[in-house]
C-alpha cells in the first residue's frame, strides 16, 4: 500500500475542467472513501499556458510521453473524446499497466472488447461508465449486478440532446429549427449537432450496451440508425392524439443467436414509463429474465451528470489499487449476428399527403394488401383546398419493414400520392 495514488487527466474541456474542480474541491472527501491519498500529477491541454494563468498550481503539459511514462500515474482519465488520438492513447496506457477511465463511447463502440483484452494482459482496467447515460449507473450494473441474468431486451432514450429537442417541440409549440437553435443555445447541442440529431451518438452507445448485455461484439456499423431531422411539429402532435410519444429510440432484441438492433425515431405508448422521460433526462430499460423489467432513469447531458460517473469510476479504482484487489474482466463473445433491418416486424406510422380525390385511400390500401400489409387505423389529419390535398396518417398492423419499405415504394409513384412524410415504427 502506497501513501498515495498518482491519478493525471487527459483533457481540460467542459467534462474535463468540472472533473478537475471536483477533484481538487473534495480533496478529504475523496481520500476517506479510497483510504489514502488520490494526488493529481498531470493534465494534458493543447495550450498550457492558457491553463496556467486561471491555475498556476495545476502541472499541465502537452506532452502524452510525459504521462504514459510517469511511474507515480496509476489511473488516467481520458476525456479528449473522438477516435483519434484517443483510441492510440488509451491502447499505449494499458500496455504501460496504468488503470484508464474514459467517458469516449466512439472509442469503446468500436474497440471496447480489444481494449478490454489488453486491460486483462497487462494486469490493469479500463472503466467507461461515463460513455453511456452520462449520471446513470449502468455499466456497472451490467458488469457485475446483472450479470446472473439472461437479458433478452433494451429499449433506451440515449441522447439528451435529442430528447430535449422533441421535447421542447411538443410543449412549446416550436418547430424542428427552433427546438435545434435552443438546444445549441444551452449548450445542449454542438454547433454541428450531425451526431445528435442523426442517431451516431445513440448509435455507438447502444453498441456498447450490447456487448455488456448479450456478451457479444456488436459493430456500430451494422446497427440500423435513423436521426430526428425528419421529425416535424405535426408528427408530434398526431402521435400525442393517439396516445403515443415519439422519442429517439435506441432498442436491442435477443433471440435465439441473432439481435434486432436499431436506432430511430418510435412512437411509444403513453402507458409505458419511456414515454414519460422528457428533457435531457436519459432511461434505459432492461428485460433480465430473473429480474423481469427495470429501468435506469437519469441525467444523460451535462459536465455534472458525466463528472459524476467518471469519478464514480476513479474511486473505485483507486479502492481496487489500495486494496490490491484485482478487478475481473468479463470477457467479450464472438461476433453475433445482426439481422437485417428488413426483418424487423413492427406496427408501424405513416404520414402522406395525398391529392384529396375518392378512391386514393382505397389505392394505398390495395398496394399495401400486396405487400401483406393490413391498416389498423387512419385518420385525414390535415387538408389543404387551394392544393387540393389531404394529409392522411396511417397505422399499420404488424408488417416487416422490408415489406414496408417495397410498398411504400410504389405508393410513392401513384399519381395521387404528393408525398409520404413519415414512417415510424410503433413499439408494441
Amino acid at each position: 500500500m502506497s501513501d498515495s495514488i498518482g491519478i493525471s487527466l487527459l483533457g481540460a474541456g467542459n467534462v474535463g475542467s468540472a472533473v478537475l474542480d471536483t477533484l481538487l474541491a473534495d480533496v478529504e472527501r475523496h481520500n476517506n472513501l479510497i483510504g489514502t491519498k488520490l494526488k493529481l500529477n498531470y493534465v494534458l491541454v493543447q495550450d498550457v499556458d492558457k491553463h496556467k494563468k486561471k491555475s498556476p498550481n495545476i502541472h499541465f503539459t502537452k506532452d502524452f510521453e510525459q504521462i504514459v511514462n510517469d511511474p507515480d500515474t496509476s489511473i488516467v482519465v481520458e476525456l479528449i473524446g473522438g477516435e483519434s488520438p484517443a483510441k492510440d492513447y488509451l491502447s499505449k496506457l494499458l500496455k504501460s499497466g496504468k488503470h484508464v477511465v474514459t467517458a469516449n463511447k466512439d472509442v469503446m463502440a468500436k474497440y471496447g472488447s480489444e481494449l478490454n483484452d489488453l486491460a486483462i494482459q497487462n494486469n490493469s482496467s479500463i472503466k467507461y461508465e461515463a460513455s453511456v447515460g452520462g449520471g446513470i449507473p449502468i455499466i456497472g450494473p451490467l458488469s457485475r449486478d446483472l450479470l446472473a441474468n439472461e437479458i433478452s431486451s433494451i429499449s433506451a432514450i440515449i441522447n439528451g440532446t435529442t430528447n430535449y429537442m422533441l421535447s421542447l417541440m411538443l410543449s412549446e409549440d416550436v418547430s424542428y429549427e427552433d427546438a435545434l437553435e435552443q438546444a445549441q443555445k444551452l449548450g445542449y447541442a454542438e454547433p454541428n449537432p450531425v451526431n445528435d440529431v442523426e442517431g451516431i451518438d445513440a448509435t455507438y452507445k447502444l453498441a456498447i450496451l450490447c456487448g455488456l448485455a448479450f456478451h457479444v461484439d456488436v459493430d456500430p456499423s451494422e446497427i440500423y440508425s435513423k436521426g430526428i431531422s425528419n421529425i416535424e411539429l405535426q408528427d408530434l402532435k398526431y402521435a400525442d392524439e393517439l396516445g403515443y410519444s415519439i422519442k429517439l429510440l435506441a432498442k436491442a432484441d435477443l433471440i435465439g443467436n441473432r439481435i434486432t438492433c436499431l436506432v430511430c425515431p418510435t412512437l411509444i405508448p403513453k402507458s409505458e414509463p419511456l414515454s414519460k422521460v422528457d428533457g435531457v433526462l436519459n432511461a434505459i430499460q432492461l428485460k433480465g429474465n430473473l429480474v423481469g423489467q427495470v429501468v435506469f432513469e437519469g441525467p444523460g447531458a451535462g459536465a455534472s451528470a458525466t463528472s459524476s460517473a467518471i469519478l464514480g469510476d476513479v474511486i473505485d479504482t483507486a479502492k481496487n489499487i489500495h486494496s490490491s484487489w484485482k478487478e475481473s474482466s468479463n470477457s467479450i463473445l464472438n461476433k453475433i449476428q445482426i439481422n437485417d433491418i428488413g426483418d424487423f416486424q413492427s406496427r408501424f406510422y405513416i404520414r402522406v399527403n395525398v391529392i384529396d380525390e375518392p378512391g386514393v385511400l382505397a389505392t394505398i390500401a390495395g398496394i399495401m394488401s400486396e405487400h401483406s400489409i393490413s391498416i389498423a387505423s387512419v385518420i385525414q389529419a390535415a387538408s389543404d383546398p387551394e392544393k387540393n390535398t389531404a394529409q392522411i396518417v396511417l397505422i399499420t398492423h404488424d408488417a416487416s419493414q422490408k415489406n414496408i419499405d417495397l410498398a411504400l415504394n410504389t405508393i410513392s409513384k401513384e399519381k395521387k400520392v404528393d408525398k409520404i412524410f413519415n414512417l415510424l415504427p410503433i413499439v408494441n
